[in-house]
């Protein structure tokens, strides 16, 4: 399979098979899911398409030396510095989807809906980047 050109429409490719994996796999039982090993892996997913829309829209390798990762508070640093009005936005994201969900499995339906809307909330703001940084 060719990989998409465009990193928005990856991360937003993330994202959907994260809610995929919610809706079809994970079991919603009223307020909560019923399997957690899901919950996990649809929190990773989506974490993981934060990441790539951030990874697109903020030079956060600039500051790194060479061959080494970015962690968390590298891309805080980052976001602090360009806007601080979507910086809660990712320690939110941060703290359901990659700990809460991705790490605990955590089963309450609003907490992982809750992380969701955060990682559309960075991804619109990405994407809004994404275009001004191409134009």
């Amino acid at each position: 399979m060719k990989p998409l050109a465009n990193p928005i429409e990856e991360a937003e490719r993330y994202l959907d098979n994260a809610k995929q994996i919610l809706s079809e796999k994970a079991g919603k039982e009223g307020y909560f899911y019923s399997d957690p090993k899901y919950v996990k892996m649809a929190g990773n997913t989506a974490w993981n398409g934060v990441l790539v829309a951030l990874d697109a829209t903020l030079d956060v390798q600039k500051n790194l030396k060479k061959g080494s990762r970015p962690d968390v508070t590298d891309y805080q640093k980052a976001l602090y510095a360009k806007d601080k009005k979507i910086y809660p936005f990712f320690t939110s994201a941060y703290d359901t989807l990659h700990k809460s969900m991705g790490y605990d499995g955590t089963l309450k339906y609003k907490i992982a809906q809750s992380g969701m809307e955060d990682a559309n909330t960075i991804l619109s703001w990405a994407s809004k980047r994404y275009k001004e940084k191409i134009i």
